[in-house]
């Protein structure tokens, strides 16, 4: 346990506990904000949610190298703790957790949380080890801390929705809650890999929610979903993207749209999903249809 700019820096499951045992003893909540680092207005964002729902905030840093396959960008996310830190230091922390992977993944591990539901499709489709690592990662770190609230960007919606899905399903103890997607001026969903865009892909990137919203609007006023959806598919393409899905999903549970149009009593309860390749950056976002 160290401390670095007014901050408590955890590095170990066993120091963590001490620290939440004792806020529990004092009756005291807390939030947690579980990130990869690399923090943005948008992780600070949840941070800020945190703090108006707890007496303490705690925030987690872990590059979770059981979320990415062989060849994704584990070994290049950026990894940025003491500017992490510096960002944090303006805020109610109570600790931050930094383990390293041997903590968290010590010699001999082998369990791992299996999932359907809401995890099929969409993500799983291009990425089918992610969920089985975020849900671990997640899991793993929640019965550490067991915090009264534990909050998630809806940038990644349907990791959020998954995530709700296992907490409930496994009673975890812990209230799983969404803070909305933070954008930057042009629109861009803010996301730690923006920094791997060159700058003309930077100035291409903001077609993506353009055409989303587009695409939305098109739906909205009742058009059929299936002509829609390849058009903003053939758009992303045209613009420079490799998309690997635009898709209609309901809110809650994330079943595939399957009907022809969105009537006007639907509205609102369906979301349009996107992932695309931009150069060598995969950005993903979503907005309520």
């Amino acid at each position: 346990m160290t401390s670095t700019h007014n901050l408590t820096i955890v590095r170990t499951i066993e120091d963590l506990r001490s620290i939440t045992n004792a806020w529990r003893r004092n009756g005291q909540t807390y939030a947690m904000v579980p990130t990869m680092g690399a923090l943005h207005a948008g992780h600070l964002s949840l941070v800020e949610l945190a703090q108006d729902q707890a007496d303490h905030v705690l925030v987690s840093i872990f590059v979770n190298p059981t979320q990415f396959a062989p060849h994704e960008d584990f070994s290049s996310y950026p990894r940025t703790e003491n500017d992490d830190c510096i960002k944090l230091s303006g805020y109610r922390i109570g600790a931050v957790f930094c383990p390293n992977a041997k903590e968290m993944y010590p010699e001999g591990f082998c369990t791992h949380v299996g999932l359907s539901g809401p995890a099929q499709g969409l993500e799983s489709d291009f990425r089918p080890h992610f969920f089985q690592g975020v849900a671990t990662v997640v899991t793993k770190l929640l019965l550490a801390a067991q915090p009264d609230i534990a909050i998630f960007g809806e940038k990644d919606f349907q990791q959020l929705r998954v995530i709700q899905r296992f907490a409930k399903d496994l009673n975890l103890p812990t209230e799983i809650q969404g803070g909305p997607t933070m954008r930057e001026s042009d629109g861009l969903a803010m996301s730690s890999r923006n920094a791997y865009l060159s700058n003309e892909e930077r100035t291409k990137s903001v077609q993506l929610i353009t055409i989303m919203r587009q695409t939305a609007q098109r739906l909205q006023h009742g058009e059929l979903c299936k002509a829609v959806l390849q058009d903003g598919l053939d758009a992303l393409k045209a613009a420079g993207f490799k998309p690997d899905y635009l898709a209609l999903h309901e809110s809650q549970d994330l079943k595939p749209f399957t009907g022809s149009n969105l009537t006007q009593e639907q509205l609102g309860d369906y979301r349009l999903l996107a992932a695309a390749c931009l150069g060598k950056t995969r950005l993903i976002d979503n907005i309520e249809v």
